[in-house]
Parts: C-alpha cells; structure tokens; sequence
C-alpha cells in the first residue's frame, strides 16, 4: 500500500467518524456540538477532495478503492447513532436512521456473498448522490444541537413567563433568542426533510443493488 493523498486523507476521515462520538465524550455542549460538526465537516469534503485527486493525479489504488466506502459509511453510521441518541429518540429521525441502516448492513451482506462477483454492484451516480443527501441531512442536524445549548444557556435562570414575553415580543430580545430559536427549527426540520430525502435515496440504490444481484443468488440445477 502506498501513502498517497488520497489513500491519507481516506484514513483520515475513517480515523474521524469515531472522533465525532467522542468529542461528546470530553467536551461540554454546545462545544461537543461545535466540534463534532466541524469534524464531520471537514471529513465530508475530505470525502470529494481525495476522490478528485486520485482520479486528477493518476493516483487511484485497490487500497483507496476498498476503504473509501468503509471510511463514508463509518462517518454515517456513528454521526447517525449521536444524533438519534441527542434527539431522544425522535421518530421523525429514527426511522430514515433505521431505513439508511438497514440498507448499508444488506448491501455490505450481498457484496459479501457474492465474493469475486461483488464487481457487478459498483457505485452509481444515484449511490453518490445518496451519500451527498446524507452527509448535508447529518451535517445540518449536528448544527441544531449547537443552537438549541445556545438557546439553553441564554435563558438559564428566566423565568418562563419571561422567555415568553421576550418571544412573543413584549419585552426587547437583547439576547437574540428569537433568532436562535428561528435556527434550532430551522435546522431541524430542515435537516429532518434532507434525511428522509437521504433515506428514500438510500432505499432506491439497495432496491437497485439488489436487483442486480438477484441472477446470482439462484442456485443452480442440480
């Protein structure tokens, strides 16, 4: 194996999906929050920049074929467990979490099985635009913790009646919470709708994979 660009940012960013969890682990929210995005950020884009240089610089290798993938699913994997456990379990995220799960666990079985035939299920232009959809939703998701323990640190020691004249208006917002409220539903939904988005995407290339591979999982006549 040779340590290409490419091949040292692939590592890079595998070594990074686990250092999302554990910036939860040894920083305070909404730092955590702060530092999680900016890893999965930075790994993300990792995630086009070495694939550009590989295939610019003649610098494609079997080593950097076989662990890209391993490096964008551990990224979502992890980020998809700290959000789902963040968010309480919300089903509006635990479902498309489920759906994103399901099909990188049955992919990952099919290519498996078929061994020396797993060729025929390559990455599609549909495949790369489901792990883009994904990388947003999550990206977008991480950013509403950040402004929800803005939220929270606030309005520590306001009374409700307080925080709720100061939404609504009756008394002068010097803290900015409306709109750090405005960007905590913001981010939410938004990333919420980007997420199913990544899930229905996600489904379609499983579906897809899987019907490519179907002639290969007849037994043959005895």
């Amino acid at each position: 194996m040779t340590w290409t660009i490419p091949n040292i940012l692939t590592v890079l960013r595998l070594l990074a999906a686990p250092g999302v969890a554990v910036m939860f682990l040894f920083f305070a929210r909404p730092w955590a929050d702060w530092f999680a995005l900016f890893l999965f950020v930075t790994a993300a884009i990792t995630d086009w920049f070495d694939g550009w240089i590989a295939r610019e610089w003649n610098q494609e290798s079997r080593f950097g074929a076989m662990l890209d993938p391993i490096a964008d699913k551990a990224m979502v994997v992890i980020a998809l467990l700290v959000i789902t456990g963040f968010s309480g379990m919300n089903p509006w995220i635990l479902l498309p979490a489920t759906i994103i799960l399901f099909r990188e666990v049955f992919v990952s079985g099919l290519r498996e099985f078929l061994g020396n035939t797993a060729g025929l299920l390559k990455v599609t232009q549909l495949a790369k635009w489901k792990t883009t959809a994904q990388m947003v939703a999550l990206a977008v998701l991480f950013s509403t913790g950040i402004f929800e323990h803005h939220f929270a640190e606030r309005v520590h020691g306001m009374d409700v009646d307080t925080i709720g004249a100061i939404l609504s208006g009756e008394l002068p917002d010097e803290l900015s919470l409306v709109r750090l409220l405005w960007w905590q539903d913001a981010t939410f939904f938004g990333g919420v709708v980007l997420l199913w988005l990544a899930a229905a995407l996600t489904a379609l290339t499983g579906c897809d994979y899987f019907v490519k591979a179907v002639p290969h999982l007849k037994d043959r006549p005895q």
